[in-house]
């Protein structure tokens, strides 16, 4: 209910009111530039895989349940904006976007990892990953002078860094219950950690280097991992111990040393 509330409130931005359209300058417009918001917006048109098997794993837990039903919603706005952008841009035709549909529900994503408690895990990663890589892109174009891109940007990245917070707090509850099968949980995550369009967007790294969308290993780490741990209250030695058979990722070799 305090999401719900703190949502409702702060955060009901509305796609054609709060976004500066007519600010629009197609000058702008770069292949690179179309490759980033075109692979932004793939990832993001996946909703319906992540809004059904959302929904089923947690359909017996009400607070989960419902919190599933409102991210949905908030995540549709993600996928919607970032498809008007690219036609009102005129980066890309309806026809184009019809085609870039047609690619991403000719494949399913399915859930990374089997219970909720590991998907929370995953959440809080997934989500501060995509916040990190939504303000760099806002402060890019704050400095560029870009008023509808720093609104996009603005907007959906405050919603995903509210989305980590609540999966931060439900990893925290896991915690609380069982402290030792929540790190190991969290230490097996992050070891086979990858972001949703991985392995289903067609070029997907390359796409988000070549539109400077992406992050680094590094980046990853220390933008990411390291500030949940702490968030957490994980410890490094906690999570080696945890990850002793397991630390598969780059990023995860170098949180545990």
């Amino acid at each position: 209910m305090q999401f719900s509330e703190v949502a409702e409130r702060k955060r009901n931005w509305k796609l054609f009111d709060d976004i500066p359209w007519e600010k629009l300058d197609s000058s702008r417009n770069t292949p690179e530039r179309a490759t980033c918001i075109e692979t932004f917006c793939a990832e993001e048109l996946y909703l319906p895989d992540y809004a059904s098997h959302g929904s089923r794993m947690t359909r017996s837990v009400f607070g989960l349940a419902w919190f599933q039903a409102r991210w949905s919603f908030e995540e549709s706005r993600h996928g919607l904006v970032f498809r008007e952008y690219l036609i009102r841009s005129g980066m890309r035709s309806e026809r184009e976007v019809a085609s870039l549909e047609d690619a991403i529900f000719a494949k399913s994503w399915t859930p990374p990892f089997p219970t909720i408690r590991q998907m929370a895990c995953y959440g809080v990663l997934q989500e501060v990953a995509t916040y990190l890589a939504y303000k760099t892109q806002k402060d890019k174009a704050e400095s560029e002078g870009d008023a509808v891109l720093a609104a996009i940007f603005s907007v959906v990245s405050v919603d995903e860094a509210a989305h980590a917070g609540f999966y931060r707090q439900i990893v925290e509850i896991e915690m609380d219950n069982d402290r030792a099968a929540t790190i190991a949980d969290f230490a097996h995550v992050l070891a086979n950690f990858r972001m949703p369009g991985d392995g289903l967007i067609a070029d997907y790294r390359e796409r988000l280097k070549a539109g400077g969308g992406g992050i680094s290993p590094r980046r990853f780490l220390e933008g990411v991992v390291m500030p949940t741990l702490r968030s957490l209250g994980i410890s490094r030695s906690e999570l080696r111990q945890a990850a002793v058979h397991q630390p598969t990722s780059q990023a995860a070799r170098l949180a545990t040393k």
